[in-house]
């Protein structure tokens, strides 16, 4: 068991006044089997007229701010602290053949499970890819294990793409992702959902933080200086939902921390919402997220308390 502790904070400065602005934000971090979470507080400058909170489709924390009044700037900063508990070990080669699991998603009408469903079909970034399709033949072989078969997609991807940070931006189609063989996590994260639908399995985006400073004798991961971005494939009723991170080919596990999950990343994006006014605008992100043994972290706590 892990503890964590984690800010995020945005930063937009806009080239002229905005007289009017009403945001969304998918910031919180989300209470899972295996993530507990015992403080979140979001935090906006200026502070805002309204602000309300709410479940979105998806079970995600979203949080609704207006500003009617003129302002140059806009802060959202998150705060939370809670507990991590590694993901139970799965054998890849144990979870059922990748057929077997598209077929019940498509279910001759009658899928199974159905909410599970909606994350095996297109969805707005995440279009339909020759490419995509060509890359998830190669790596999804007959009978393969579903978990087996993501986690191959999820190496190869690794292989045949850069990380490479200012390649792509948010509006960056997949297409030329895809063409590129370039781009950030959300590029990665998105080229396997589009591969893995393809063969009509179920995949959705996970948006969430990563351990800025790696455990001792352990080399850092990609995507820590910003929110991250992973996937989540549908392996049958008995293995569930299993998260694979394939910016650094590995599974998520107590460095991976959750905000939310959408179909892509326009259904959990961290700050949209629209303006009157404003013009261009420069967005400063800063994220710092602590994971450290819960024993160790108490004991230290203890130490530092008087008597």
């Amino acid at each position: 068991m892990m503890r964590f502790r984690l800010s995020h904070r945005s930063v937009y400065a806009y080239a002229t006044r905005v007289d009017l602005a009403q945001h969304v934000l998918h910031l919180d971090v989300r209470a899972t089997p295996r993530q507990q979470v015992e403080h979140a507080e979001v935090i906006c400058r200026p502070s805002p007229d309204a602000t309300s909170t709410r479940r979105d489709h998806f079970g995600n924390v979203a949080t609704h701010v207006q500003l009617a009044f003129p302002h140059d700037g806009f802060t959202a900063e998150l705060r939370a602290a809670g507990v991590l508990r590694a993901p139970p070990s799965i054998d890849p080669f144990a979870t059922p053949p990748w057929e077997e699991i598209a077929a019940a998603l498509d279910g001759d009408g009658f899928p199974a499970p159905v909410d599970a469903c909606e994350f095996a079909v297109p969805s707005p970034l995440v279009p339909r890819l020759d490419a995509l399709t060509a890359l998830a033949k190669g790596c999804l072989t007959p009978r393969l294990p579903v978990l087996a078969g993501a986690r191959a997609l999820c190496a190869s991807i690794h292989r045949q793409f850069r990380y490479q940070p200012g390649a792509t931006d948010v509006a960056t189609p997949l297409a030329r992702a895809v063409e590129m063989r370039a781009g950030v996590c959300q590029d990665f994260a998105h080229v396997g959902i589009g591969a893995l639908r393809a063969l009509g399995l179920a995949a959705r985006y996970v948006s969430g933080y990563l351990a800025t400073r790696p455990p001792p004798g352990m080399a850092p991961l990609r995507g820590v200086d910003a929110s991250h971005a992973w996937i989540s494939v549908w392996c049958g009723p008995e293995a569930g939902w299993v998260d694979i991170d394939p910016t650094n080919d590995c599974l998520a596990g107590t460095r991976h921390v959750v905000a939310a999950w959408g179909r892509d990343y326009a259904d959990v994006s961290p700050v949209r919402g629209v303006l009157i006014g404003g013009g261009a605008h420069r967005l400063a992100v800063a994220v710092d997220l602590d994971v450290a043994p819960a024993m160790a972290t108490m004991a230290a706590v203890g130490a530092a308390t008087p008597s």
